[in-house]
């Protein structure tokens, strides 16, 4: 008979939402939500709260916490008091401590955006596309002290296509590791799943994401430039400068012919785009948005916009 398990889950952003309402179908007790507290919104500072509390709500939750700090004294307290025998744990935006990840029965464990070891931190999904791997994927592990580093109980492998963006992937991996997570729980209930080592040989990391990593450079691979628009859409978001004004750049191709000119050197707009030479090819920019201004086509951008055949992306910091 498959055992019933008592679980407390810990997510906050909505790559954590599919996994709550997975759990929510399957045949287990939530004993806990935990999810950070409400935050300021971009727009009118208004306090929202997280995707994971507002579904948990919609789902006819109401034992919902929202504590500063997981490690608090009286919020461990409250946890031991319910004896869970799991911790599914979910971009939550905490770091549990030893005295937290020792209190389930069985495992605390985590889902995480890619094929652990590679791209052990927080922007695994970015890093991927970065990157220009062929495949990524989610994996659930056994948390430990560090970063990503604890025992693996099954991974979901996927092939990652070449016009994805980060929100794109971000969406498939999230359910994927909602689906990850089910049979990681049935695997636990028929004692089939054996933990291993991660290993450090193929091990990398994938730091946190600033505003002003997605900043272009003109100077590389074309390709590498529009893996980075891939990556860095929706946020942090691609950028460049014209005239001193800063540009996002949203969807663009890339080609690998050579232009002979100078790389960041806008030599064509037509209808396919606004072309701009690279270090090695071309990139033809689809869609974009002046600071201030709505996101446009290329094609519509440039009816509001002469530029100049021969313009330099520049370097305005």
């Amino acid at each position: 008979m498959k055992k019933k398990f008592n679980i407390i889950f810990m997510g906050t952003p909505d790559f954590a939402v599919p996994s709550l309402k997975a759990l929510n179908k399957y045949d287990c007790d939530i004993s806990l939500i935990i999810t950070q507290p409400d935050r300021p919104s971009k727009r009118g500072r208004k306090l929202t709260p997280s995707p994971v509390k507002i579904t948990a709500q919609n789902l006819g939750f109401n034992n919902i916490i929202q504590p500063q700090t997981i490690n608090d004294p009286e919020i461990i307290k409250k946890i031991k008091a319910l004896n869970p025998d799991l911790f599914v744990v979910v971009a939550f935006g905490h770091k549990l401590f030893r005295e937290i990840l020792s209190i389930p029965c069985i495992y605390p464990i985590n889902i995480h955006a890619s094929l652990l070891p590679s791209y052990r931190g927080s922007s695994p999904i970015q890093a991927a596309i970065l990157n220009m791997d062929k495949e990524t994927g989610v994996t659930t592990i056994i948390m430990d002290e560090n970063l990503d580093t604890g025992d693996i109980l099954l991974s979901s492998r996927t092939y990652l296509s070449s016009h994805e963006n980060y929100q794109d992937l971000h969406d498939r991996l999230s359910q994927m590791g909602a689906d990850l997570i089910i049979k990681t729980l049935d695997g636990i209930s028929k004692n089939q799943i054996k933990p291993r080592k991660q290993g450090q040989k193929n091990a990398s990391f994938a730091p946190m994401l600033r505003k002003n990593h997605g900043k272009i450079n003109w100077n590389i691979d074309s390709e590498k430039i529009n893996s980075h628009v891939r990556a860095m859409t929706p946020w942090p978001g691609a950028f460049t400068y014209l005239n001193e004004k800063n540009i996002k750049i949203f969807k663009t191709k890339y080609k690998k012919d050579k232009t002979g000119f100078k790389p960041g050197t806008i030599f064509l707009c037509n209808k396919q785009g606004i072309h701009v030479a690279a270090g090695v090819g071309s990139v033809v920019i689809l869609e974009l948005q002046e600071a201030s201004k709505k996101r446009l086509l290329s094609h519509e951008f440039l009816r509001g916009k002469k530029i100049e055949i021969g313009t330099i992306f520049d370097d305005y910091k």
